[in-house]
């Protein structure tokens, strides 16, 4: 057998080492001392750290890399955690302060029941980063990209969150958003709004009696009809969509 060694497996060799090289310099592990505890006590061992942000991530539903310097899906070790340069690093600095504020203040109050209430981060985001309810997360995707952009982003937290208690996704959201939409003049976006309610729904009254009135509105009597129609046909105790039937039924013999 020859001495050499051939130069692939020289190369091979040295593609290997460089690989566990950089391997070992990414891997990461809670530090002893965290850097840089502003909020939190700075004898903080990464230990006491560790739940701390595991529960700020679930809280908030994301992922390291929303409050610090880092690369999604690149390794932890590749992050500088100790930097302010991430801007939502410091948002959730003053969040924890106003947590404390808020917990400080609810010690002051007698309690209603024998457990007190504790505000911790999931009280209000649920799993969302920037906690905003249904209808304020619509009215944001309308604003930038119409009516289209908002059923999409239905649609989407929907798929995500449907079932868990961080948006209603009962009829009344839908139907808030589509009046908020008619009482600014968006009437083709009301329309899709109620659409898209009375699919959800089928079996309400009232989805369906809210898009006859945003056809109404419109100046579309005969769709009106027929959804005031459809309305009572769910629930015959729909006592507006009957006054409204009767309202277009004299209009029309004039």
């Amino acid at each position: 057998m020859s001495s050499r060694i051939r130069p692939s497996i020289l190369s091979f060799v040295a593609v290997a080492l460089l690989t566990m090289t950089t391997s070992q310099a990414q891997e990461w592990t809670w530090p002893d001392k965290p850097k840089n505890l502003q909020v939190l006590p700075k004898d903080f061992t990464g230990q006491r750290l560790r739940p701390v942000m595991t529960g700020f991530t679930r809280a908030l539903g994301v992922r390291c890399s929303y409050c610090h310097v880092g690369e999604e899906g690149k390794p932890l070790g590749t992050y500088d955690f100790a930097s302010d340069q991430n801007p939502n690093k410091e948002r959730a600095r003053e969040m924890y302060r106003m947590l404390g504020s808020i917990n400080d203040h609810l010690e002051k109050i007698k309690p209603s029941g024998e457990k007190r209430v504790n505000m911790w981060c999931h009280t209000c985001h649920d799993g969302r980063a920037r906690p905003f309810t249904l209808e304020e997360e619509l009215d944001i995707a309308f604003k930038r990209g119409g009516v289209t952009s908002a059923i999409e982003r239905y649609r989407d937290l929907r798929k995500r969150f449907y079932g868990r208690s961080s948006y209603d996704f009962g009829e009344r959201s839908l139907n808030t958003f589509g009046y908020d939409l008619l009482g600014r003049g968006e009437k083709e976006g009301a329309v899709a709004v109620f659409h898209l309610n009375a699919s959800e729904f089928p079996q309400s009254g009232n989805v369906w009696d809210s898009l006859a009135e945003a056809y109404l509105t419109s100046g579309k009597t005969q769709l009106a009809e027929i959804y005031y129609r459809k309305s009572l046909e769910v629930d015959p105790t729909n006592e507006n969509a009957l006054k409204k039937l009767e309202e277009l039924e004299a209009k029309s013999v004039q």
